[in-house]
């Protein structure tokens, strides 16, 4: 993809938070008419949930939304991701430090906590797995407002 931005979105299992942070992003970048220029991704740092479908709960705070994940399936970081991707933005502080360990022994793009393009005070994306139906909500909430300040750094890069 030539000319293209590429982002990923990493949490620990992949199920809930980053597959929620790529759909929700991808209808924030379709809204604005990039989907040709910016390609999104996610992944999780453990390997208990690969190849399966996120959460139940997650899909369904998503789809109330109009956004549809059903079709992701949960992967694992690799190393090269590291050097595939502009950005990699991570969830929590426990997963940038995971992440940051590979970063440290291959290189490539450095890791971020993703609620560092947002506004509100919140620095990590809570985990909803083990709560209510609300933490999804939540959740939802504190990634579509980095996602936009995300697009808006990133519509400037492609200008």
């Amino acid at each position: 993809m030539s000319n293209g931005v590429r982002v990923l979105f990493v949490c620990l299992g992949n199920i809930c938070r980053s597959p929620s942070a790529e759909g929700v992003f991808r209808s924030l970048v379709e809204e604005v008419g990039l989907s040709d220029r910016i390609h999104i991704d996610s992944c999780g740092t453990g390997s208990w949930h690969v190849g399966k479908s996120p959460d139940a709960r997650a899909m369904e705070a998503a789809c109330k939304r109009g956004i549809d994940i059903s079709d992701l399936r949960a992967r694992q970081i690799i190393e090269t991701d590291l050097d595939e991707f502009d950005y990699v933005l991570v969830m929590d502080r426990q997963n940038l430090a995971d992440v940051k360990d590979i970063w440290h022994q291959n290189g490539g793009t450095a890791p971020e906590l993703f609620l560092s393009y947002g506004k509100s005070h919140h620095e990590e994306v809570p985990d909803p797995y083990y709560g209510g139906e609300d933490g999804f909500e939540f959740v939802l909430d504190l990634i579509h407002e980095a996602g936009q300040g995300l697009l808006d750094e990133i519509r400037g890069r492609l200008r």
